[in-house]
């Protein structure tokens, strides 16, 4: 700058002060403490407020050598020599009367060597507190939380060293446990692809989207006729969702008795009335039955029923049925009423998928599935609902419902899961439900859900060898029901002997032919060991293992009682169960476990 240029304001001066001529700090002066060969730089203003003191800026007048003078270098420590960059930033050049002058501010270097530490303790700070969220955040479960852990591992030993025969469990895959335990559990996605409620689910929509195409091409559908939703947390969620969408409070429901093999989601009352099934709470249900003498389902009855009971929705499908459904029936009499037919095939799915059984879609309106059990998916739950125009016969709407000439059940069924019913979709659920379902689309699980029902079917007979008691005689499908009563056995002791022994199953009532109702039978299912690697020769051998089982659990009724406090009392140290327990964990360590190597 040339100082020798006219100002711009006239109100302001320029003046330069010896250290001789500032104030001291006797009258009360707090600026820097100015050396000997230093002056003062001091805009004044010509405008003289008393309340405002114009501070003084200290500098040093110096030559070429001076950057390097010794003094200056004795003053400052080398951690606190600023750099040669940032003092040629604190030296200005300007023209006083046409001569050149350098000016150079005067640095305190106790402030800077200050500031320096102070910098750098608050970078320490930093990191520290990163590095504290990198370890919280990217730690194994063995190191956050070994107590979970250990138990998590046992749980891993029991299921490689078990023989798994509940019919609505499976192993899943690698690929769906990936999913499962990934980075989307991480996003709030409310809503449906495309019009969620909050931001930043781009690729959460792919997801979904491709998870529902993957569906639809697993069962053979066409999308112009068949929508599905792929956000339930279960079948029975799905199945209340489709019960709010298309009914009101108070209407009125039909499935099967659940001591018949149905489910509780679909109407369930306890002998003594009460209800505990919410479809039973909020909707009015009446079951339809088995023969007792059959445990066949009574088509002719169940047509007695529906005309005199007129449901709204009729449900077919359950949990412990053995046999195949027959649907066209069941289709002939939903008409008769007018009822919405709505299938639930989650036992089934998976057989279904491969063809290997009847298939509901060909008469049904809507049809619910878990996600799990024979589909070997993650845990979860899948609606499929009609579109488009109704079929006609003869200018007759069939599949009536309503009036209307086209199905409308994928808003409201949609709506009904949400917001009705839930909150955000489980995105970690979803891509691994799209894992699996790519899967079944294969031939390799069809030949998987064919060896399923061959080895049910060898189950079956084995246990038929050897004089034990099955509802209707044997199986359609990958589950089996065992009655117990003619051994004396109820299924709650049964289950316990087998658990015991690493095989687990569970208790199903059963009807007697009086009418009443017990715990008199066990559930049987093929899915699980089949997914493992067993075949016929292997359920051949698991029927054995039950069958000893049987005997024990007979033999500690005789001698403990059925009572339950008993009986517990006479399986400790019980000789035959930890031979048996060996036996059986030998034997199911043979089979390679999916999902993690032991």
């Amino acid at each position: 700058m040339d100082l020798g240029q006219s100002p711009s304001n006239p109100n302001l001066s320029l003046g330069f002060l010896s250290h001789s001529s500032l104030p001291t700090p006797a009258n009360n002066h707090q600026g820097p403490k100015i050396a000997d060969d230093s002056i003062s730089f001091q805009i004044e203003s010509r405008i003289r407020d008393p309340s405002f003191e114009v501070p003084s800026i200290a500098l040093q007048l110096m030559d070429q050598q001076t950057e390097n003078h010794p003094r200056h270098a004795e003053h400052c420590s080398n951690e606190n020599i600023v750099s040669g960059e940032d003092e040629e930033k604190d030296v200005k050049e300007f023209r006083i009367l046409g001569h050149s002058m350098c000016l150079k501010r005067k640095r305190d270097c106790e402030s800077v060597s200050s500031s320096s530490k102070s910098n750098k303790t608050s970078t320490n700070e930093l990191e520290s507190r990163r590095n504290a969220v990198r370890a919280w955040g990217n730690q194994s479960l063995r190191v956050s939380d070994p107590n979970i852990y250990e138990i998590m591992e046992k749980e891993k030993h029991r299921q490689y060293k078990g023989i798994e025969l509940i019919a609505s469990e499976n192993f899943v895959c690698k690929a769906v446990m990936d999913a499962l335990g990934s980075h989307l559990t991480n996003k709030y996605s409310e809503g449906m692809p495309g019009a969620r409620y909050y931001g930043g689910n781009l690729y959460i929509d792919e997801i979904e989207t491709l998870c529902c195409e993957r569906a639809l091409t697993a069962f053979g559908l066409d999308s112009e006729h068949w929508g599905v939703n792929v956000q339930p947390y279960s079948c029975t969620s799905a199945n209340f969702a489709v019960y709010t969408g298309l009914l009101l409070p108070g209407d009125r429901i039909m499935g099967l008795d659940t001591p018949s093999g149905g489910n509780t989601s679909h109407g369930c009352y306890l002998p003594n009335g009460r209800k505990i099934s919410g479809a039973s709470i909020f909707f009015e249900s009446l079951p339809y039955k088995v023969n007792p003498q059959t445990g066949y389902i009574d088509y002719d009855k169940l047509e007695e029923r529906v005309i005199d009971f007129r449901p709204k929705i009729l449900i077919c499908g359950g949990s412990s049925y053995p046999r195949e459904w027959d649907y066209l029936r069941f289709r002939q009499i939903a008409d008769k009423c007018g009822a919405v037919l709505l299938c639930d095939m989650a036992q089934i799915s998976g057989l279904i998928s491969a063809k290997e059984c009847a298939n509901p879609f060909e008469y049904c309106d809507v049809v619910t599935s878990t996600t799990h059990k024979s589909l070997r998916g993650p845990r979860g739950g899948i609606i499929f609902y009609r579109k488009g125009p109704k079929p006609r016969k003869r200018g007759m709407l069939l599949y009536q419902g309503d009036d209307s000439d086209r199905y409308d059940f994928e808003e409201k069924i949609n709506f009904a899961v949400f917001p009705a019913l839930q909150g955000g979709p489980h995105n970690n659920h979803i891509a691994a439900l799209a894992v699996a379902l790519k899967q079944v689309a294969t031939l390799e699980y069809k030949t998987y859900m064919q060896q399923v029902k061959k080895n049910a079917q060898a189950l079956a007979s084995a246990l038929l060898r050897r004089k034990c008691r099955l509802v209707t005689g044997g199986t359609d499908n990958h589950m089996l029901l065992w009655d117990l009563r003619n051994l004396g056995l109820t299924g709650k002791n049964f289950e316990k002997v087998c658990e015991l022994c690493h095989m687990t199953l569970n208790k199903v009532t059963i009807f007697d032919d009086s009418g009443n109702i017990s715990p008199g039978g066990v559930r049987i299912g093929t899915p699980a060991m089949t997914s493992r690697g067993c075949l016929e020769d292997d359920f051949e051998m698991i029927a054995d293992f039950l069958v000893r089982a049987a005997q024990i659990a007979s033999s500690v009724q005789r001698e403990h009682s059925k009572l339950p406090k008993a009986f517990l009392k006479g399986l400790e140290n019980n000789k035959e169960i930890v031979e048996l327990q060996t036996q059986v964990e030998c034997f199911a360590s043979q089979f390679a476990m999916p999902g993690f190597d032991m």
